[in-house]
């Protein structure tokens, strides 16, 4: 600092030393242009491999979140060990003899019609039987119920089939 190089400054009780700049030659306007051009062309170029950085950081991500290739073949096995056991329970059923004939559906499902048909009307007319009498009634609906002992299809969670 005494010889001129290095210039001090003194705050408080810390002081700081710094290289005196006046010391330094002044760049001229083309070399500060072409520092900026420099420093243009390594901030694309830093961008750019970031970029790159970025796709191939991506790409590793994608490869170790794949399948490697002996999961993939144990996966293929299991699959074509699910597709035999299917297979030959297909044939098990292609070769069954108590096949149900078109006429024994067909029968079966005339009458799950009438039964479900003759459900809906039992039911409407009960429903408006206990409606007349719930009219008259001081208690409500569930206290009636509850007397008389009545449970209806939703206390048991049964829904009527849908018309086919």
């Amino acid at each position: 600092a005494q010889q001129g190089r290095v210039r001090e400054k003194a705050y408080g009780k810390q002081k700081i030393y710094f290289a005196d700049q006046e010391q330094l030659p002044a760049a001229s306007d083309a070399e500060l242009h072409g520092l900026d051009g420099e420093i243009t062309a390594l901030s694309s170029k830093v961008q750019a491999l970031q970029q790159s950085c970025r796709q191939m950081e991506a790409e590793l991500k994608d490869l170790n979140s794949s399948m490697t290739t002996p999961e993939i073949a144990r996966e293929i096995e299991e699959l074509r060990k699910d597709c035999a056991s299917y297979t030959e329970k297909l044939e098990r059923i292609k070769s069954a003899t108590n096949h149900v004939t078109p006429e024994e559906k067909e029968k079966v499902c005339s009458e799950q019609k009438l039964y479900c048909r003759e459900w809906r009307r039992r039911k409407r007319m009960a429903t408006e039987l206990l409606e007349a009498i719930l009219e008259g009634y001081p208690k409500s609906k569930k206290q009636f119920f509850e007397e008389v002992g009545i449970e209806t299809d939703e206390d048991h969670n049964v829904t009527l089939p849908a018309a086919v």
